[in-house]
């Protein structure tokens, strides 16, 4: 399954790969570059017409003449279960904001992004804001019926066409060229102005991206808090988990600077990324799982092009693209938030939260030994030769003496009581209560 060109042959983008129950399908994004279509004439912004408010993570405001729209609002409570909670804190009237946007988007149906506790507030106040999302076949609002929130305007969009919200602004999501399933992006365009944020594409749009946005966002952190950190035994030691993480680290750093200055947009800005493992069980996993900083980021990229102007956010800090676009220089196009603002949480309120969650572990499937075989047979996932042992531990990932401890073989998908066989690849997974792993 590599994609190789034949010498001297014309050039065809490499095409996604999807599989669509058990059949393969490779697919041409057509036309690579929908954002050309019905092009807009640049026109002059004037002070405080468009600004980008941050808020906290992934979450933006961006106001655009007289619209507010939001990203990926995850304003409160924890994603992935417990294992990640917002390192910024949001502006105190975030939750304000959220409620009178005109209209927001989110991205994919991952908690940092898609955030029921943080919707939940948002159905109680305004449940008809329109919500957009792209035509992923894995539906954004999978759970929505299960999860008690009550949201009334839901719009499933197709990739790569404007949607028009007036005159002078509108919107195109694309989907993500790895993960088209799941992952999309968003090109966003007031009075022939672009601003792109990419989230957290690992290929956005088959890597075919318009150049010259005015404004371009991206995650930076990396994530996955689950491997390799929950593992053990073999090469898992504590010096390769180092080496390897420190080595992703570098590959993401370097990829999106690259990404950066091969797109060349005017304005820069990291965010997807400010999250923590707060919680004292995580503290083994918040100390292993080093993540990169923006700062590095937007150093890399200001030393590798000088002239592509980066912004490292605030909670509460606005830019002013108008100002912006003017004079990057202007000290005035960046208003950052008041002196003695809080910018790092300090409390989560655990409690709140991970009630809920922890009932949920105790329901009644929970109690019953053959769930195990249930789910992995549901998923479906086999003829690949590993061996994993799973053990359920607490949240100092000693084992349970009344926990599950089982193997699972993906080559048959079977059960086995024994590790079979010492030449087989072989993996050891401890994972507390709640699961952590992203």
């Amino acid at each position: 399954m590599q994609y190789v060109n034949p010498p001297q042959s014309f050039m065809q983008d490499e095409l996604v790969v999807v599989w669509n129950d058990g059949s393969l399908q490779l697919m041409e994004l057509n036309p690579p570059d929908p954002w050309l279509a019905d092009p807009k004439v640049q026109e002059d912004l004037e002070p405080g017409e468009v600004t980008v408010t941050y808020l906290t993570h992934a979450c933006m405001e961006v106001k655009l003449g007289n619209k507010r729209m939001l990203f990926d609002p995850w304003l409160t409570g924890p994603a992935f279960a417990r294992g990640w909670w917002l390192l910024h804190e949001p502006p105190a009237d975030a939750l304000e904001r959220l409620c009178k946007a005109d209209l927001i988007y989110i991205s994919h149906m991952h908690s940092d992004h898609l955030s029921y506790p943080t919707l939940q507030t948002l159905s109680e106040r305004h449940p008809d804001v329109p919500i957009y999302v792209g035509d992923t076949s894995r539906p954004v609002f999978w759970y929505l019926d299960r999860s008690g929130v009550k949201l009334t305007n839901i719009n499933v969009v197709p990739f790569g066409v404007w949607q028009n919200v007036d005159q002078h602004l509108r919107f195109m999501i694309l989907m993500d060229g790895v993960h088209p399933e799941m992952d999309t992006c968003i090109i966003v365009e007031y009075k022939g102005h672009k601003i792109l944020n990419t989230v957290d594409c690992t290929q956005p749009n088959g890597g075919q991206l318009p150049h010259n946005v005015d404004l371009m966002m991206s995650d930076f952190a990396g994530g996955a808090s689950g491997f390799p950190m929950t593992f053990s035994g073999g090469k898992y030691t504590e010096k390769w988990k180092e080496d390897f993480i420190k080595n992703e680290r570098k590959k993401l750093l370097n990829y999106k600077a690259q990404l950066v200055k091969s797109l060349q947009p005017k304005i820069y800005c990291p965010f997807a990324g400010y999250f923590v493992e707060a919680h004292p069980s995580d503290r083994y996993i918040k100390e292993t799982n080093v993540k990169n900083r923006a700062e590095d980021l937007n150093a890399l990229i200001t030393k590798q092009d000088p002239n592509i102007t980066t912004w490292t956010p605030k909670p509460g800090a606005v830019l002013d693209l108008g100002l912006a676009l003017r004079d990057p220089s202007d000290r005035n196009s960046i208003t950052d938030p008041p002196p003695g603002t809080q910018i790092y949480k300090n409390s989560w309120n655990f409690d709140l939260y991970l009630n809920e969650l922890n009932a949920a572990i105790h329901e009644e499937i929970f109690r019953h030994e053959d769930w195990i075989q249930f789910y992995y047979t549901w998923a479906g996932f086999k003829n690949y030769n590993l061996v994993v042992r799973v053990i359920e531990t607490d949240d100092d990932f000693n084992p349970l003496p009344d926990g599950y401890d089982y193997f699972v073989d993906f080559l048959d998908l079977s059960f086995p009581r024994e590790r079979p066989g010492s030449d087989r690849p072989y993996e050891e997974v401890r994972k507390a209560t709640v699961w952590n792993v992203h």
